[in-house]
C-alpha cells in the first residue's frame, strides 16, 4: 500500500496485492472507499488486485478542483502509470461503474475489460433519481453521519463490519460527498457507449429492480455485452454476494484469454 501523487499534487491511496497475469482495478461508489471490496480479496490468489480510494475519499486527499468523473478517470490513469501497470480489468460498483465507464472512454488503451456491478450510464429512473437527491440533500445539510450509517448498515452483515465501513465513510467530508452525488446525478455517457472497445460484463442483483432496465441501453449500443443476474441479490452484490461475484469475475477474465 502507499500513495501516488497526481499531476495536480493530490495524494491517492492505493493497495496492490496478489499475483497473476491480470490486474483487476476496483472503483468504489462515492464515500465508501476501497474497503467496499474487502470480500474480493480471495481473488488475489489468481490476480493482482489494485484497490484505491478516489480523491477526497478514505485516505486520499483532494484539491479545490470540482469533482468530475473525467478528473477521477485521470487520477486512475495516473495511478496505473506510476505503478507501471499497462492494462487493467476495471471493476466498478454502482456509481463507481460510471467512473469505470468514463475511464474506459478517456483512456481506452489501459482498459482490458469492464466488470460493472449495478451499472447505469445515466440516472433516468424515479427511484434512482430520488436516491441521489436524498444524498445531495443530506450531504448539503451536513448529514454525513446519517448517510454513512445507512449505507454501512445496508452493505454489511455484522456490527463490527458496519462500524468499520461507517468509520471509513466518515473520512469523506460532506462537501466532497455532495459534489460526488451531484456529479453522479448529472453524468450521462449513454451516447458515447458505442465508443467503448473493451469487453464488458454487467452484473445485476436479481432483486435490484430499479436498475434492470439499464442493461437494455448497454445492449442496444454494445450488443456483445454479457449480462449476469445474481439470484436473490439486491444492489449490494460485492458485500452480500461475494462468492457469486468472485466466481463470475474469474469466469469473465478467463474468457478474455
Amino acid at each position: 500500500m502507499g500513495y501516488v501523487r497526481t499531476s495536480d499534487n493530490v495524494k491517492i491511496f492505493y493497495r496492490l496485492i496478489g499475483s497473476g497475469p491480470k490486474t483487476i482495478l476496483f472503483i468504489h461508489p462515492p464515500g465508501m472507499g476501497h474497503v467496499t471490496f474487502k470480500q474480493q480479496l480471495p481473488l488475489s490468489s489468481h490476480y493482482r488486485l489494485l484497490f484505491l480510494d478516489l480523491r477526497g475519499n478514505g485516505n486520499s486527499e483532494r484539491s479545490d478542483a470540482p469533482i468530475r468523473f473525467s478528473l477521477l478517470a485521470s487520477d486512475i490513469f495516473e495511478v496505473c502509470q506510476q505503478l507501471a501497470i499497462d492494462k487493467v480489468i476495471v471493476c466498478g460498483y454502482s456509481n463507481g461503474a460510471s467512473i469505470a465507464l468514463e475511464t474506459s472512454l478517456n483512456f481506452p488503451d489501459i482498459v482490458e475489460g469492464l466488470i460493472l456491478i449495478g451499472a447505469f450510464p445515466k440516472v433516468n429512473s424515479f427511484l434512482l433519481y430520488n436516491e441521489f437527491l436524498l444524498g445531495i440533500l443530506a450531504s448539503h445539510f451536513d448529514g454525513l453521519g446519517i448517510i454513512a450509517r445507512t449505507i454501512a448498515r445496508a452493505h454489511t452483515y455484522s456490527k463490527i463490519w458496519e462500524e468499520e465501513l461507517t468509520s471509513y465513510m466518515m473520512k469523506t467530508d460532506a462537501n466532497t460527498l455532495h459534489q460526488y452525488y451531484t456529479e453522479g446525478l448529472t453524468y450521462n455517457c449513454t451516447e458515447r457507449l458505442a465508443d467503448i472497445t473493451a469487453p464488458m460484463l454487467l452484473v445485476y442483483g436479481q432483486r435490484d429492480y430499479y436498475v434492470h432496465h439499464y442493461h437494455k441501453e448497454f445492449l442496444s449500443r454494445l450488443p456483445k455485452t454479457k449480462v449476469v443476474y445474481i439470484t436473490g441479490a439486491r444492489h449490494q452484490v460485492p458485500t452480500k454476494f461475494p462468492n457469486e461475484l468472485n466466481a463470475i469475475t474469474k469466469e469473465f477474465i478467463q474468457s478474455l484469454g
